[in-house]
């Protein structure tokens, strides 16, 4: 027994010996991994992105625990919002959030980004179209045609109102007014006499106080309120053209599948927490302001005039299923959802 004990000491000290040395060859190796690093370009500038990505990429960081940190540039901070896309496929930037519309993203579907007219009423219909109407698998089936970009997740924003230095009461004084907008929401607006401008986007408020603009169709009362351009526009217009932005994270795919499961998923879920706090910061901002806010005053066109920029919104969604077989997969799906919608009632929609 005696015999067998010191045999089993002296081969438990050979092999934890043996464990030590391999933990330290193995020791290099380790240290060898260097933290993964990305750089995330958003479309909003830095007092919207406050609210819009920053606390989901802070939790995200802290999350990953020294693993994965994610760089935040805001709006043409590293390349123009509109050569985003490319960007990313070149591997400039690693990530992207922002509208399909805007980054000038090569799929058809784009013009559902951003803001395609009456397609939302609220906030939560975009999520729903997306996660139950089968959106998502039309956006991944698109994006999956195109090389090196990997289309993530998308949420809702907030609903588009005209911010304006004069007064809007009827669809005439739209007219010659210049306006920034997103491109689909410029190409149906155009119908009306507005003229949409493109800017860089850090640039609107000062284009408003020289004159460039005439107001902003970009946002609603919650963002004209945060970022500054309600102390330079002096009327806000209740009567929307979507009740809800839809906006997209992407990523360089091969950026995206070098990233361990539990990195990509951390990422989603924090994607996820962004999508969430947007559903109530909107929300709650956008009765609030118009309530309380004391640097804009409301006007409105009335319904039946405004029934006017509706009946045009059916003509335009015919023009757009006419330019892909997708996109009339998608038109239908918005005709479907929506009438289900009314049926439903309230607080659905109105009877």
């Amino acid at each position: 027994m005696k015999k067998n004990r010191r045999e089993f000491l002296k081969n438990a000290g050979v092999a934890t010996t043996a464990a030590v040395g391999a933990g330290t060859l193995a020791a290099p190796y380790v240290k060898a991994q260097s933290k993964i690093t990305w750089r995330l370009q958003t479309y909003a500038g830095p007092a919207l992105a406050e609210h819009v990505i920053k606390p989901s990429i802070d939790a995200f960081n802290k999350v990953a625990n020294g693993e994965m940190e994610i760089e935040l540039y805001f709006a043409d901070q590293l390349v123009p919002t509109g050569e985003l896309f490319r960007a990313m496929q070149r591997g400039t930037v690693d990530a992207v959030q922002s509208d399909d519309d805007s980054i000038a993203a090569p799929v058809d579907i784009s013009v559902f980004g951003g803001y395609f007219p009456f397609a939302t009423r609220y906030s939560l219909d975009v999520p729903v179209l997306f996660n139950e109407w089968g959106l998502r698998e039309i956006w991944e089936e698109a994006y999956g045609e195109v090389e090196n970009v990997k289309w993530l997740s998308a949420g809702a924003w907030d609903p588009c109102h005209f911010a304006t230095v004069d007064p809007i009461s009827s669809l005439d004084d739209l007219r010659g007014k210049r306006v920034f907008t997103f491109p689909t929401a410029g190409r149906f607006l155009a119908r009306f006499g507005v003229v949409p401008v493109t800017l860089p986007w850090e640039d609107i408020e000062v284009a408003v106080q020289t004159g460039e603009l005439d107001g902003i169709a970009w946002s609603g009362i919650t963002e004209d309120y945060t970022v500054g351009w309600a102390d330079v526009t002096n009327y806000f217009l209740t009567n929307n053209i979507s009740g809800a932005w839809c906006g997209s994270y992407f990523a360089n795919e091969e950026r995206w599948n070098e990233l361990p499961a539990h990195l990509q998923e951390l990422f989603r879920l924090c994607m996820d927490s962004s999508h969430y706090y947007r559903q109530h910061w909107y929300w709650g901002g956008e009765a609030k302001l118009r309530v309380q806010g004391d640097k804009m005053k409301l006007t409105s066109i009335p319904d039946e005039e405004w029934k006017t920029v509706e009946d045009a919104a059916v003509e335009f969604w015919d023009e757009v299923a006419a330019e892909s077989e997708r996109n009339a997969r998608v038109v239908q799906i918005l005709r479907d959802y929506n009438a289900l919608m009314r049926k439903a009632g309230p607080p659905y929609r109105s009877a």
